[in-house]
């Protein structure tokens, strides 16, 4: 009897650590890639789309620094070990979403944050600044071109956007959450924004290296994606801009006002036409437009114009690319047949992107959700991949990209949540920081609180 009751509890005992070790391996993270799903509904399809794309921030991911790769190939002579800071930024926010989605565990989510951070905090970084682009092994820089291996203040305004938001989202007072946000405060803290007046100058200049200085001589100005960086500068608790900075450097260049007319669709801001679209994603992936607006413009409106006209002229098609539709439009930054392109009205190449379209969920979420389901359902077998859409396709030249990258699959995830919950944007606008700086720039929006009184 005595030998039955042992039997039987080493039965038990190995039950349920098979149990437990299923249910381990089954939080593991791995998402399995999955083929074309026919009949899904919208939410469903949404779901696909946001889970398998986001495999390339975590699958992917760099297996030292938790990092975003640049690109999911070697082209262009990139290493293995590179790295982008930016791109790190959107991964970030996909995290939070995945965790959210419950495609991971919350904890393992903040595993895989806590490494990205700990990381970044031994990285080179200059007067605070991080690199475009870093060894995912080392931490070092890697010039991003002859004289850019030194601090790039955009990227690091991407990549502050996500941590702004990772340390609003992980408030547990567990000791991994805990070090998230301090490491975080630590890094923003440190950021010296004013450092990039280059000695007080009226405007944001982009990039400073220890061996070129200022060499680069490239001043942010406005109407482009860099919104996000006058806003960060502005909300540094140690290193703030002025705001004159912002209202003299951003605002005054010749291609920020437009105020024209294009295919009936009046466009407030920016080049004729508005440009590639990413210039209303990479921005708003934190900052929530919705009733956001200064005296310059109402940043709802803007992008919405911007999305709008895009479409339109694809529809249009004025130099007769094959499969332009109102089903198949978009262009932005991307891969294209010739090499890497910043596609627009003004340089169409015949390449529709589609992060373009699918990004813009929250402005047009009717079309974009029509160009969705033809990029899913009718070229799914070209544009369908372990990582979600490939980066770009050209029918005309039939062309169709092997290539993915960090910055465009991340404004999908992100900006497809921001349409379905406004996660992301909830939690950027919740930051204290946040509301201090947009108060000071003289922005509106509901997500901003009263202007506390020592708020110049």
């Amino acid at each position: 009897m005595k030998q039955i009751l042992v039997l039987i509890l080493l039965i038990l005992i190995w039950v349920s650590t098979g149990i437990a070790q299923k249910k381990k391996a089954d939080q593991s993270g791995l998402i399995r890639p999955e083929g074309i799903i026919k009949n899904l509904s919208d939410s469903a399809l949404l779901d696909q789309v946001q889970k398998q794309t986001f495999r390339y921030f975590w699958d992917f991911g760099h297996p030292v620094s938790g990092m975003a790769r640049e690109r999911s190939n070697t082209s262009f002579d990139y290493g293995n070990e590179v790295v982008t800071t930016g791109g790190t930024g959107f991964g970030i926010m996909a995290i939070i979403v995945a965790a959210e989605r419950g495609w991971i565990t919350r904890a393992q989510a903040a595993a895989r944050v806590q490494k990205i951070v700990k990381f970044l905090f031994k990285a080179d970084m200059f007067h605070g600044v991080f690199p475009h682009w870093l060894n995912g092994e080392t931490g070092k820089v890697i010039r991003f071109s002859m004289k850019d291996d030194g601090g790039d203040l955009v990227e690091t305004s991407f990549l502050f956007q996500g941590l702004i938001c990772a340390r609003q989202y992980f408030n547990a007072q567990d000791p991994v959450e805990q070090q998230i946000r301090n490491q975080i405060l630590w890094m923003w803290e440190g950021v010296e924004w004013n450092w990039h007046t280059q000695g007080g100058q009226n405007v944001l200049y982009w990039h400073w290296s220890p061996n070129n200085g200022w060499s680069m001589n490239h001043q942010i100005r406005g109407w482009n994606e860099c919104l996000i960086t006058y806003v960060l500068a502005a909300s540094s608790p140690r290193y703030a801009i002025e705001p004159k900075v912002y209202h003299q450097g951003w605002t005054s260049s010749n291609f920020f006002r437009n105020e024209r007319t294009f295919y009936d669709i009046k466009l407030p801001l920016g080049f004729d036409y508005g440009g590639p679209l990413f210039f209303s994603h990479y921005s708003f992936l934190g900052l929530d437009p919705r009733g956001l607006k200064d005296q310059y413009a109402d940043y709802w409106e803007q992008n919405k114009s911007h999305t709008l006209i895009n479409r339109a002229y694809c529809i249009d098609n004025p130099k007769k690319f094959k499969g332009y539709s109102e089903k198949s439009w978009g262009l932005t930054a991307s891969d294209s047949h010739g090499g890497y392109a910043a596609h627009s009205p003004e340089e169409d190449l015949g390449v529709i992107t589609p992060t373009a379209a699918l990004s813009a969920m929250p402005y047009t979420p009717e079309f974009s959700m029509e160009a969705l389901r033809h990029f899913y359902y009718d070229k799914g077998d070209k544009l369908w991949s372990e990582y979600g859409f490939v980066d770009a396709f050209s029918e005309s030249k039939d062309w169709y990209a092997d290539s993915h990258l960090a910055i465009d699959q991340g404004p999908i995830i992100v900006m497809i949540e921001n349409y379905r919950s406004g996660l992301l944007w909830k939690l950027f606008m919740s930051s204290p920081d946040v509301q201090r700086g947009l108060n000071r720039l003289g922005f509106q929006s509901p997500s901003i609180k009263k202007v506390p009184a020592n708020i110049d």
